[in-house]
C-alpha cells in the first residue's frame, strides 16, 4: 500500500521561505506525476504545482516565480521550495500521488 507523508510546514513571516517534503513509501515513484495542492480556510483545494516523472514542472499563476517543485527519485521524495511567501499562501498543503493524498501540512504566513 502506498503511503504519502508531508513535512516541513510551519509559521513564517511574509517574505520568508519554507521547504515542504513529501515522502512516498512505494509505488514506482520515479514514473509518477506528483502534485502539491493547497486549501485555505473557506476556499476550494487548488493545484499549486506538479512535476512529471521526467522532471517537467507546471505551476499555478499565483506561485509562478516564487515556488519551485523538485523531486529526488533515489529518495522517493518530492519537494516544494516556497520563497517570498505571502499571507495569501496560508493554507494546508497536500501532496498528491496518483493513488493517494497525503494528510497535509499547515503553512501559516503571518507577521
Amino acid at each position: 500500500q502506498v503511503q504519502v507523508v508531508e513535512s516541513g510546514g510551519g509559521l513564517v513571516q511574509p517574505g520568508g521561505s519554507l521547504r515542504l517534503s513529501c515522502a512516498v513509501s512505494r509505488g514506482a515513484f520515479s514514473i509518477r506525476t506528483m502534485e502539491w495542492h493547497r486549501q485555505a480556510p473557506g476556499k476550494q483545494r487548488e493545484l499549486v504545482a506538479q512535476i512529471t516523472g521526467g522532471g517537467r514542472a507546471n505551476y499555478a499563476d499565483s506561485v509562478l516565480g516564487r515556488f519551485t517543485i523538485s523531486r529526488d527519485n533515489a529518495k522517493n521524495t518530492v519537494y516544494l521550495q516556497m520563497n517570498s511567501l505571502e499571507i495569501e499562501d496560508t493554507a494546508v498543503y497536500y501532496c498528491k500521488h496518483p493513488l493517494i493524498w497525503g494528510q497535509g501540512t499547515q503553512v501559516t504566513v503571518s507577521s
